[in-house]
């Protein structure tokens, strides 16, 4: 088996889970691209690997089991085990103007369309890569979250949490409480688990609006993927610190 340490990244073609399998290279990580999309995957493959890092695709659809599947698979074969896993891919879902989801007029297969890739992606994919992570030494493993996640925060008056959003601010709730399980779940073992917000990150995904860099958001995910032994599990953190539930 080999000693480099092997990441996963999924929706690691771009924005933020590129830059967090980039910094995860350049620390010295093989790192598995994960993305639905052949072409950019292989792109990002191709721009890691020119800067110097061992990266590989990963064909992977965090909402269909036979692709995460096959993901697993394929990382048994390329590495034996698995040492870091985040969980980047996501999505926003359709809203309205200045991106508000009215929860008043919220379509629910809108709300089942987001949960499906933010949270039952995330459980599909951890559960199918746990037999490698439980032959890593020191696994960890990184749900990507966000602020509005926080309910001590969209419910204070005072502190300015955005527009209404009734479908992705509770899939980011809704994963942040599933990491918190896994957490309980890990009690015993080696494993660390937590939650990352990035911030307001200027990517195709927030129509780049955002005082961040992709390299900026993508700093909490990689300090929790190389956590040392010993470090927090079952927390939700940004570059300040801990965030409040």
């Amino acid at each position: 088996m080999s000693e480099t340490k092997t990441a996963l990244v999924t929706g690691a073609n771009k924005g933020i889970g590129y830059e967090i399998a980039s910094g995860l290279g350049a620390l010295g990580y093989r790192v598995g691209v994960g993305a639905r999309d052949e072409h950019r995957r292989e792109n990002a493959v191709a721009k890691l690997r020119a800067a110097g890092v061992d990266a590989f695709g990963v064909p992977l659809d965090v909402t269909a089991g036979q692709s995460v599947t096959d993901a697993a698979e394929l990382l048994e074969r390329q590495a034996g085990r698995l040492d870091v896993l985040v969980n980047n891919a996501g999505i926003l879902g359709e809203t309205g103007p200045g991106w508000v989801q009215d929860p008043t007029t919220l379509d629910p297969g809108l709300v089942r369309t987001v949960v499906e890739t933010n949270v039952i992606g995330v459980l599909r994919v951890t559960n199918a890569m746990l037999p490698l992570l439980r032959r890593s030494a020191s696994p960890r493993i990184v749900n990507v979250s966000s602020a509005v996640a926080s309910l001590t925060r969209q419910a204070d008056p005072d502190i300015d949490v955005g527009p209404v959003m009734a479908a992705y601010a509770p899939s980011k709730t809704f994963l942040n409480a599933v990491t918190v399980q896994y957490a309980r779940q890990f009690t015993g073992t080696n494993i660390l688990i937590n939650a990352a917000c990035p911030g307001l990150v200027a990517t195709d995904f927030t129509g780049f609006h955002g005082p961040r860099t992709p390299e900026q958001g993508a700093a909490t995910a990689i300090r929790l993927a190389t956590l040392p032994d010993g470090g927090p599990t079952g927390s939700f953190f940004e570059d300040g610190g801990v965030i409040p539930w």
